[in-house]
């Protein structure tokens, strides 16, 4: 029978539609391939399905490693269960699989010994070691990333009985400084002269590597949310644009949200619509990003350099000075927790607006 015709493989790893309409998990058990009916034709039942037999100890650990685990289990063996239980997991987006590998490749060359160590001979001085190393060596969020995989390798050191105790729990995590925003970002008059910039610029896409700037600016957008808007998401009608993030794992958090056009995102994208005559289907963005020119434009009018993410920064900024409530905000960004992150990052004022405000302080009768 030609596996070909008979299954198709679905956007969710090991996961598997049969042509009589079941879905099926597609495991390895035992170093060799073997299919589990999930008993359902209904995607939305299977996926939770499928997380529940990858979860089952009797098939994590078959899927996790060929050999059996010994006493003697090294850093690299712990890491190949811990990577195998992380690509293993349907519920995990691509985009926080990729992370965490780059998290993995990281700590591998911040700790190289740790490959060759026994998992139970690793001790609590040795930790300390790498982490005092490891912590000038990296940013505190990507040290307390490779932290928190240290600490997981313990975990399954102490699941599998290769040692008793975490030495990785002493260890504590590196406090992450926010940016300081209120100097970097640009004022609304060299934002404009960082536009000019960028579009004085030679070559064929000078003019899309402004345009999505200027939409990034004027949306908060992520910038990978904003390369999959198409013109039928810009609904000039209402007013709004829709963002539906990836194909594949859609936005950060999973969910669709609708952002209003400011004039100036209007402005921007009845411009373009105009010049280009799209399809409803055709991409608005027509280049992948513009990080290059974005920095040459900054040194060319002696600003800081921006980057992408940058751009949603001084969107929310913007929005916040112009007297945009945070809850609000938030939203606008696809925060879900009610504006409390906005208000951590954004809860600043530019230097310029923080001292017009103190000016209409008074104490006077």
């Amino acid at each position: 029978m030609s596996t070909d015709k008979t299954w198709t493989a679905t956007s969710t790893t090991h996961l598997y539609r049969h042509k009589s309409g079941t879905y099926y998990a597609r495991l390895n058990v035992a170093g060799k391939p073997t299919w589990r009916s999930l008993k359902t034709k209904i995607l939305s039942v299977a996926k939770p399905e499928l997380a529940k037999t990858l979860d089952e100890n009797a098939f994590r650990d078959e899927l996790s490693h060929d050999t059996p685990v010994t006493e003697k289990m090294t850093g690299a063996e712990a890491l190949a269960l811990r990577e195998s239980q992380l690509l293993n997991n349907p519920a995990t987006k691509s985009s926080t699989k990729k992370y965490w590998t780059q998290v993995v490749g990281a700590l591998k060359k911040s700790w190289p010994d740790l490959l060759t160590l026994e998992m139970r001979r690793i001790s609590v001085e040795q930790c300390e070691a790498w982490a005092g190393k490891a912590s000038k060596q990296m940013s505190a969020v990507r040290f307390n990333s490779c932290l928190l995989v240290v600490k997981s390798l313990f975990k399954i050191a102490i699941k599998h009985g290769v040692r008793r105790t975490n030495p990785g729990l002493s260890i504590k995590r590196a406090k992450v400084r926010r940016k300081d925003l209120s100097n970097k970002l640009p004022s609304q008059s060299r934002f404009r002269d960082w536009v000019v910039a960028l579009r004085e610029r030679r070559g064929s896409k000078a003019q899309p590597k402004a345009d999505m700037v200027e939409l990034l600016a004027y949306t908060g957008m992520r910038i990978g949310e904003s390369k999959w808007v198409q013109w039928r998401h810009c609904d000039f009608g209402k007013g709004e644009i829709l963002v539906l993030g990836t194909p594949d794992n859609g936005t950060k958090n999973g969910s669709f949200r609708r952002i209003p056009m400011i004039p100036a995102a209007r402005k921007l994208l009845e411009r373009l619509k105009a010049d280009q005559e799209p399809a409803a289907t055709d991409y608005v963005l027509r280049v992948k990003d513009a990080d290059k020119a974005m920095k040459s434009a900054a040194k060319t009018i002696g600003i800081d350099a921006l980057t992408h993410h940058d751009l949603r920064h001084l969107f929310a900024t913007m929005c916040i000075e112009s007297g945009v409530d945070i809850p609000t905000v938030s939203r606008w960004l696809g925060h879900r927790d009610g504006g409390i992150l906005a208000m951590q990052v954004y809860g600043h004022l530019r230097n310029e607006h923080s001292l017009t405000a103190a000016s209409r302080v008074s104490f006077s009768a």
